[in-house]
């Protein structure tokens, strides 16, 4: 049986081509956009690429400086602490010499004072000496020792004091010879610290009366009561005065006050005396 042949006829519509060519043109634009936008992706990613890179190698240089730094400071750190401590062991060492000179210096003053000291006290003793005709030395420095006074003064200070007790009493005038014939003169009070040792070693006499004279006087040209060594009065301590008593002389009684002790005498009346001289050697330094 012979096969039958089927013949369709196509018929297109006019207005149906405009669509059909705009879809076609639309897919072929969309396919050649992609084709233009597809190539551009990798360009992007390279240049991000490149700028991580960079970023990496800003970061790993800022990290080698600031390890550079780090060292650096720490190296800094060790070497000033090592200069801080060597100027401070400098420094204790300084301190130290300094004290120790202060202290050097200190000693060499004390000696130096020490001997101005007995500088003073040899010229002292030279003057004392050179103020003897014939020094005696027996009497002031027996076994080859010398001594402030001499055997039975008394020291005070820097005078030697001599409280004449003999049997003889003599007058103002002998009085004094006697104490110049042993290169002393009567006493010269010049304080109340004297006054008060005079006192304490003054003895009572036969008589209330009976004192002992004092390098105090008004026999000389002007009248004025002054004493031995040409030294104005300055302190009194005068006894309350009978009326009448016109004594040129002074003498210091034992029985009366401390203070007022002193009496105006004539000076023809023998009594006691009392001498003084400075000390060979002052301030009681000793020679040998």
């Amino acid at each position: 049986m012979e096969e039958e042949v089927n013949y369709a006829t196509v018929v297109f519509k006019a207005k149906d081509k405009p669509q059909d060519l705009e879809i076609i043109y639309d897919e072929a634009k969309a396919g050649e956009q992609e084709s233009d936008t597809k190539p551009v992706l990798p360009v992007e990613n390279k240049q991000k690429a490149r700028v991580s890179t960079a970023l990496h190698l800003v970061a790993a240089g800022l990290g080698i400086i600031c390890v550079i730094l780090v060292s650096v400071i720490v190296l800094l750190t060790i070497h000033f602490n090592g200069v801080i401590s060597e100027q401070s062991r400098q420094n204790t060492n300084l301190t130290e010499q300094n004290h120790q000179l202060w202290t050097e210096k200190t000693d060499l003053q004390r000696q130096t004072e020490e001997l101005s000291r007995e500088k003073d006290g040899l010229n002292w003793t030279i003057g004392f000496i050179m103020e003897h005709e014939i020094f005696p030395v027996k009497a002031f420095c027996p076994k080859k020792v010398c001594k402030p006074c001499k055997d039975g003064w008394l020291l005070f200070q820097s005078k030697c004091y001599l409280f004449h007790e003999p049997y003889y009493w003599k007058d103002w005038e002998d009085s004094r010879k006697e104490c110049k014939e042993m290169n002393a003169d009567l006493v010269v009070i010049e304080s109340q610290e004297e006054q008060h040792f005079i006192n304490n070693h003054t003895k009572e006499g036969s008589y209330a009366v009976n004192g002992y004279w004092i390098g105090l006087s008004n026999k000389d040209v002007t009248n004025t009561r002054m004493w031995v060594n040409g030294s104005n009065l300055t302190v009194t301590y005068w006894k309350t005065e009978e009326a009448g008593n016109r004594g040129s002389c002074t003498q210091i009684l034992a029985r009366a006050a401390p203070l007022a002790n002193w009496q105006k005498t004539r000076c023809n009346q023998n009594k006691r005396w009392i001498c003084e001289t400075r000390v060979l050697i002052k301030e009681s330094a000793a020679l040998s």
